[in-house]
């Protein structure tokens, strides 16, 4: 039915209809092609939360977003890019984090990286890390081999005045 061509010849023409074999008829619920279903299909395209959306609360995908509105609350992806308009007060968990917009929380993630518009109030914790020239980061910067492996770490108090 496929033909392999190299890239000098020129492409074959399909058969005519009635020289294709007949395929058996697909049966109810049941294409004739079956595609397997892999993790990488899933995530062909990420999810995407507009800049006028506000969200408060937390969010957990293992596939990919794409954050451009406002997040109040920890976000846990497999991908995750924040959009330069975007806002997050939270915590960030990621295999891969970009971003570009306005981090107020933790970062954790096995490759993360800041670009030139990034603007990050908090600690970076990651495996490797890239940190564009122009983005304006304050925290700390931590390598661990597994980021991804530690719970949530416990937030510290508030100082108290004596």
């Amino acid at each position: 039915m496929f033909s392999k061509t190299r890239v000098t010849e020129k492409p074959q023409t399909p058969p005519a209809p009635s020289a294709m074999p007949d395929l058996p008829a697909a049966t109810p619920g049941h294409d004739r092609i079956d595609a397997p279903a892999t993790p990488a299909a899933r995530r062909s395209t990420p999810s995407v939360l507009s800049s006028d959306l506000t969200v408060t609360g937390n969010i957990r995908t293992e596939g990919d977003i794409q954050i451009e509105g406002t997040v109040e609350g920890d976000i846990r992806a497999h991908q995750l890019v924040i959009g330069e308009s975007a806002t997050i007060r939270g915590e960030i968990v990621g295999d891969e984090v970009v971003v570009n917009g306005r981090v107020i929380g933790r970062v954790r993630g096995l490759k993360v990286r800041l670009t030139a518009t990034a603007r990050v109030e908090g600690d970076i914790i990651h495996k490797t890390i890239a940190i564009e020239s122009g983005a304006h980061f304050e925290g700390s910067v931590q390598r661990q081999e597994d980021p991804l492996a530690n719970g949530p770490t416990k937030k510290l108090a508030a100082p108290t005045a004596e």
